[in-house]
């Protein structure tokens, strides 16, 4: 079993969130389109180029970014990782696997074949299969695993990244400083989604250790959370919880505004479900993340060897929605003393984004 590590990081610059499809490689991609993504609807099968083959360095080595589904998360990272790419004289292609199982495992054996130096892939549902078609021949430097143990990627030599495991304790921490008399709490996820696993079964210690009642609501699919959240607000919960679930972010703003209507505060393990819409999002920095996860990627193609320990970032970052707060007319404050970071923000992504 590989031995954790932690890094503590600085900051980076925000970059604007950009759809991630498949494009083609690149080192150095035209200002407007910095990127080199499109539509998420684009598949491996129609790449775009994203700069002119002349801006190519002869020798650059190719790494293919391999993103699960489109959301505000893992949009962010893309974007991180293409910049830092770039950024270390690497060529590129992005691809984008629409939530689809059997485009993953296409999009899986073409960047094998196509001789790529280096794959990565962003989050869970790309990153397993990857890993097991690629066999330990090439590179695979995952991006945003939450608990890479649970996705069986600890023990196989060639494969490492980034893991942006959650702090669900401080999170039940951030429900009761809230509400010292909380009762009853929502739990929201996919039951389909290894992110949500442990943070869930983690959720539901806390909340039966301090005498909270929980109801679970789960979405396999995005069509099923409506009827996820209707239950909830039907339940009388007063907080709801969303682990790192990729599934729930792709309607984070619907479950944000219907959640908000009903008077709920809800507490995501990410900042961009608050950017969202949500009451308070926790998290790693994802910008910082995908600038690791390429940085992890440069340094393995330039030496050859692929660390042995994954790399946990830091936690415990607090985005609270001050419009939500005031919506809900509640005061956030208490939640300063607890957060590593504490940020306000607004809301500024739609499901669209």
């Amino acid at each position: 079993m590989k031995k954790l590590l932690s890094l503590a990081l600085a900051a980076a610059m925000m970059l604007s969130l950009a759809a991630c499809g498949a494009s083609a490689d690149t080192a150095a991609p035209a200002a407007d389109d910095a990127a080199g993504t499109s539509d998420a609807a684009d598949t491996a099968d129609a790449p775009d180029t994203a700069a002119d083959d002349a801006a190519e360095p002869a020798a650059a080595k190719r790494v293919a970014v391999v993103q699960w589904v489109k959301h505000a998360s893992l949009d962010m990272i893309c974007d991180a990782i293409v910049a830092e790419l770039e950024a270390r004289g690497l060529a590129y292609e992005v691809f984008n696997c629409n939530a689809d199982a059997a485009q993953t495992d296409q999009i899986a054996a073409q960047v094998l074949s196509d001789g790529f130096d280096a794959i990565i892939p962003i989050a869970t549902p790309a990153a397993v299969p990857i890993v097991n078609r690629a066999e330990s021949k090439v590179p695979v430097i995952y991006a945003a695993i939450s608990y890479p143990e649970t996705a069986n990627l600890t023990d196989t030599e060639n494969v490492t990244g980034t893991s942006d495991a959650l702090d669900t304790e401080l999170v039940m921490q951030m429900m009761q400083a809230m509400d010292p008399d909380l009762s009853k709490v929502g739990l929201l996820y996919s039951n389909s989604e290894d992110s949500s696993e442990v943070p869930i079964a983690d959720a539901k210690a806390y909340l039966e250790n301090a005498g909270i009642t929980y109801y679970e609501a789960t979405a396999s699919l995005g069509s099923e959370i409506p009827d996820a959240v209707a239950a909830l607000v039907a339940d009388g919960v007063q907080a709801v919880f969303t682990p790192t679930d990729n599934t729930i972010m792709t309607q984070a703003a619907f479950v944000g505004e219907e959640l908000a209507k009903a008077g709920i505060l809800y507490y995501a393990g990410a900042d961009t479900f608050a950017m969202a819409g949500g009451f308070a999002g926790v998290s790693v920095d994802y910008v910082d993340l995908g600038t690791v996860t390429a940085d992890i990627t440069a340094d393995a193609l330039e030496s050859g060897t692929v660390p042995a320990d994954y790399t946990i970032l830091p936690s415990g970052n607090v985005y609270v929605n001050t419009e939500v707060a005031e919506q809900l007319n509640v005061d956030p404050t208490p939640l300063q003393a607890l957060a590593a970071t504490y940020q306000e923000v607004t809301t500024s992504i739609s499901d669209e984004a």
